[in-house]
């Protein structure tokens, strides 16, 4: 039977490694990267409630293991959700550097459907944080956004999208890819409307 992860750690609880104090040996650091990995792929496909037992299994490690990194759910909930919004911001770059500007923003905009299926799979435990972790979200606040910002300007600047496009209008429409219904078609669904919103995007384009 999977141990259950209370919302605050007892007190004998092992506190989680700082890196900037005492750095991870190579395989320890291995292992907590793979554990991050597949914590966000279970917490997209089955919610926040997804197994801890099955996600140390799936990382190659044991239950013990995952608990010596992450002595509460929340705490990994919390790494998760770090990584998807750095992914997300990092993935803006490397589009743009690599992809013609519209390309770029399209792409970026089917990886910006992966962060809200992890991001929906979170949904309890980040309102659970945004009580108790202020710096959660003043730290991530404006990144994403801000990563859309600059993709679009390009695009428009480059005569690719509309040149009245605003980023913030943008954001507002893939918002609503957060709240439509948990359909098992969900993903698919969002694509299409991403590409829906690239048609309309590029519709008036110089070029």
């Amino acid at each position: 039977m999977e141990k259950k992860l209370s919302d605050e750690p007892p007190e004998t609880a092992e506190k989680p490694e700082v890196p900037a104090q005492k750095p991870l040996r190579a395989d320890a650091q291995r292992n907590r990267d793979k554990l991050v990995e597949v914590a966000a792929q279970a917490f997209a496909a089955d919610g926040v409630d997804a197994s801890l037992e099955e996600i140390a299994k799936r990382a190659g490690v044991g239950i013990g293991t995952l608990y010596r990194h992450f002595p509460t759910r929340e705490h990994l909930v919390e790494v998760v959700y770090r990584r998807e919004v750095e992914g997300l911001c990092q993935a803006a770059d490397e589009l743009a550097r690599d992809h013609p500007a519209d390309v770029a923003l399209e792409l970026w905009m089917q990886r910006f459907v992966v962060y809200i299926a992890t991001k929906r799979g979170l949904a309890t435990s980040l309102r659970i944080l945004l009580t108790t972790n202020s710096t959660l979200f003043s730290d991530t606040s404006g990144r994403v956004s801000g990563a859309m910002r600059s993709l679009v300007e390009a695009a428009a600047a480059a005569g690719k999208i509309r040149a009245d496009v605003d980023a913030s209008d943008v954001m507002h429409a893939l918002g609503g890819i957060y709240s439509a219904p948990n359909t098992p078609d969900w993903r698919e669904r969002s694509g299409r409307l991403v590409k829906l919103l690239m048609d309309g995007l590029r519709f008036g384009a110089r070029g």
